[in-house]
């Protein structure tokens, strides 16, 4: 098994020796080629001081100065390692530190300079952890000495010699290529590579394919991992089926965007809701149980734990799991008995829990629903919707009803505890410009989960009611899971949304007072998400409610995965966040899922085997009445080591997740434009610098740059407190929010880049110059910061 020096080094917690044999057994080294790289690995770690050697066992140094970050480069050679540490400081490192790190490289960095307060502290890079670029794409050029290929990221700072492979190298002269990495540079050796594609010209090269190429996603599963999950059991024992709680008698129902099949999505969910004898409501919210069939460690689960996540592009899946898995085991299909992990609720007509219970449990779906059927049935009364067929549905009218009801309870629980929803725009407007050759929309809302999603916030659309209705409800199991976990005491693994900066959010209100739309913080100094709820009401008041919510968007802080119970700024939740309910989708989920097994099935109910007082762990009675370790000692402390090995790596799974779906959409945005240069729309300015305007097209959803230089009708001077670029002489203005004309001047496939020309809007500027103080100006030319 290839393993990288991260994946040793993960492996050393706490002070402790790890024998080598150990360490085989993590890593997967079964053979002894893989044995002896792994030695190998250990000899040079110990010789340059991050491992010592004591009795035949290893052992970390601890170094002062010394840190781990990820490399963020730029195109004019200087670097910066960013740390996993939430507020840690980035440090600065020269291009002549970098001991042939590249871009996107986990390394230990030495700090060699302290920091000031206007200064990054500097260091070079001590060891590359882990390379990030085991392929590039590239185009090829021919030189003296052979074949090269230069990097298309132009923060890739090198070129790989290419080694022939039996290809005509000729052929691929000035065509983008994907170029697998032989070996990377070495001394004074530059880099090896050879060309494992062909992708094309600027006109035949398919985005998938770029997609793919550029985040080294992968097209299948190997033979070893499909034959794992071919030889998974296909029946439920019975012996397992007496562990479980049969719900299979509960009216079952899972509902579906219409794509969900055709994606090769797992229908991965299900609701039950019945009525109890104290007249509460009884939730029952089932997740099918991946970590029955995925056992720890295993080829399936290595495989799943590198993919992190399911990559959704277009109509294309890089699934974390193989399709007998996704599509079949953990199918909760209509008529077929599948195990679950449910979390069964009991809650008030208000939305109040008043108990609730983790079970595993073993259930049957009764109907299958997508989300127009679903839509059709609680607006039947109101004529429903034309062309969708309810009637094979009548029998659960009343429960659907009952669902859409309590939703809308959690709804209002949610929001009075300061949770607020984003507004965005979910698709272009409509003509025939803004479809595909099959009549679909080119750019639709993202949702991949039934949750809160990559943003951290609810996104709500006026065509996805289902799937708000049905997010509520998953929130809820989340929520609830992450709580169970931390009454218990064992470890888990965390949804963290941090606070947004104070300074970024005031920032926001002066650019929304310059737009008229006056804003205010409940608490001067201190952001909460009660004010996120405030300031999304006054948006939508507001004619630049969309300019307004992109700028938003821009204070919100990444979500990420951690070891510990956080708050979730956009959930209004302060003690913790999980997430359970994609265990198909999301390797975090399935850990979760693991994590409880581990409880059912370990965990201690009572303090000693002599004590008579137990408590039920799968419940939440359960709560406040724990003295003692739920797990053992052994099993405890090698999960929290294990969790805290992967946690950094899920969420940079997820980042390029996001980072390959957003570059599918720029591609397929900048072929559309490129398509339709020399045409003119109108455009809504979204952003404000000094070198240009960012307009989005209001037709398509797509945005370009209109640079300064092309305005020239003036010379342009840019208002940094306002965002706004003014002439001199004609006091024309382009601010925030402006609608304009512009014309596609020229488009960049590869890097996204549409450009722009104004050719019409803007309006006159009232203010005197001599008002402006002088460091508020910056004149026509000048080039942003990398």
């Amino acid at each position: 098994m290839e393993f990288s020096i991260a994946a040793i080094l993960a492996n050393f917690a706490d002070d402790k020796l790890v024998a080598p044999k150990a360490l085989e057994k993590k890593l997967d080294c079964n053979d002894e080629v893989s044995q002896r790289k792994l030695q190998i690995a250990l000899d040079a770690l110990e010789r340059i001081g991050i491992l010592t050697k004591e009795r035949g066992k290893y052992k970390r140094v601890a170094e002062d100065g010394v840190v781990e970050g990820k490399l963020r480069c730029s195109s004019k050679g200087f670097c910066f390692a960013i740390q996993d540490v939430e507020g840690a400081e980035d440090i600065y490192i020269r291009e002549s530190q970098l001991s042939n790190a590249w871009n996107g490289d986990r390394v230990l960095v030495k700090v060699t300079k302290e920091g000031s307060r206007r200064r990054s502290p500097e260091g070079e890079v001590r060891l590359i952890l882990e390379r990030s670029n085991p392929s590039v794409l590239a185009r090829v050029k021919q030189t003296e000495d052979g074949f090269r290929a230069v990097p298309l990221d132009d923060r890739l700072l090198f070129e790989l010699q290419l080694q022939p492979n039996g290809g005509n190298l000729q052929e691929a002269i000035d065509k983008l290529v994907h170029v697998e990495v032989l070996r990377y540079p070495l001394g004074q050796n530059p880099p090896l590579g050879k060309v494992a594609q062909i992708l094309g010209t600027d006109t035949d090269a398919s985005d998938i394919d770029i997609v793919c190429c550029k985040h080294d996603l992968p097209r299948g599963f190997s033979d070893a991992v499909l034959d794992a999950a071919r030889d998974l059991p296909a029946k439920i024992s019975k012996t397992d089926l007496k562990k479980r709680l049969d719900l299979r008698k509960l009216t079952t129902l899972t509902i579906k965007a219409d794509s969900a099949q055709e994606k090769g999505d797992s229908l991965d969910d299900a609701i039950t809701l019945e009525k109890t004898k104290e007249g509460h409501w009884r939730l029952g919210i089932h997740i099918a149980d991946v970590a029955y069939y995925v056992a720890s460690d295993s080829p399936i689960d290595r495989e799943a734990r590198k993919r992190g996540t399911s990559i959704y592009l277009g109509d294309t899946v890089v699934p974390m799991l193989p399709e007998a898995i996704s599509g079949n085991l953990c199918a909760l299909k209509v008529g077929k008995d599948r195990l679950a992990v449910s979390v069964l609720v009991t809650l008030n007509a208000e939305g109040n829990v008043i108990e609730y219970e983790v079970q595993p449990t073993v259930i049957q779906v009764d109907y299958q629903l997508n989300y127009e059927q679903a839509q059709a049935i609680l607006e039947r009364d109101s004529g429903g919707l034309p062309g969708v067929s309810i009637e094979e549905f009548s029998p659960i009218f009343d429960l659907l009803d009952q669902i859409s009801s309590l939703s809308k309870a959690l709804e209002q629980q949610r929001r009075k505890r300061g949770a607020f929803e984003l507004n965005l725009p979910e698709k272009p407007m409509s003509g025939s410009n803004a479809v595909t050759d099959a009549g679909k929309p080119l750019f639709t809302p993202k949702f991949h989960y039934d949750d809160e999603g990559v943003l951290g916030a609810m996104v709500v659309t006026p065509s996805t009611p289902i799937h708000t209705m049905i997010a509520e409800l998953m929130l809820l199991a989340n929520q609830l899971v992450a709580e169970h976990l931390q009454e218990l005491g064992v470890p888990g693994i965390y949804r963290v949304h941090p606070t947004p900066d104070p300074d970024d959010v005031q920032e926001l209100m002066k650019l929304a007072a310059n737009m008229d739309i006056e804003l205010h913080l409940e608490q001067e100094d201190f952001v909460r998400p009660q004010d996120y709820q405030y300031f999304t009401r006054k948006f939508a008041e507001s004619d630049a409610e969309r300019v307004l919510t992109y700028l938003l968007l821009e204070t919100l802080k990444p979500a990420f995965y951690s070891t510990t119970p956080k708050s979730h700024f956009g959930l209004a939740l302060e003690n913790g966040y999980t997430h359970f309910t994609s265990p198909v989708r999301r390797y975090p989920d399935l850990l979760v899922q693991r994590i409880l097994h581990l409880v059912f099935e370990e965990g201690r109910d009572r303090k000693s085997i002599r004590s008579k007082e137990t408590v039920n762990l799968r419940h939440s009675s359960s709560h406040g009445n724990i003295t003692w370790n739920v797990l053992p000692p052994e099993i405890q402390q090698e999960l929290e080591t294990f969790l805290a090995s992967v946690v950094v790596h899920l969420s940079e799974r997820e980042k390029i997740a996001q980072e390959a779906e957003q570059d599918l959409e720029g591609l397929k945005k900048a072929e559309l434009m490129r398509e339709r240069t020399g045409e003119i729309f109108h455009g809504l300015i979204t952003g404000v610098q000094s070198y240009g305007l960012f307009v989005e097209i209001e037709e398509l959803l797509v945005e370009g740059l209109v640079h300064v230089s092309s305005l020239k009708d003036d010379w342009y001077e840019y208002r940094s407190r306002q965002q706004t670029l003014v002439g001199r002489k004609n006091r024309k203005q382009y601010r925030l929010g402006d609608r304009i004309e512009v014309q596609v001047k020229s488009v960049d496939y590869y890097r996204q880049q549409i450009d722009l020309i104004a050719i019409g809007g803007g309006s006159e500027a009232i203010e005197d110059e001599a008002d402006l103080e002088e460091e508020d100006l910056v004149e026509e030319g000048e080039e942003p910061l990398e």
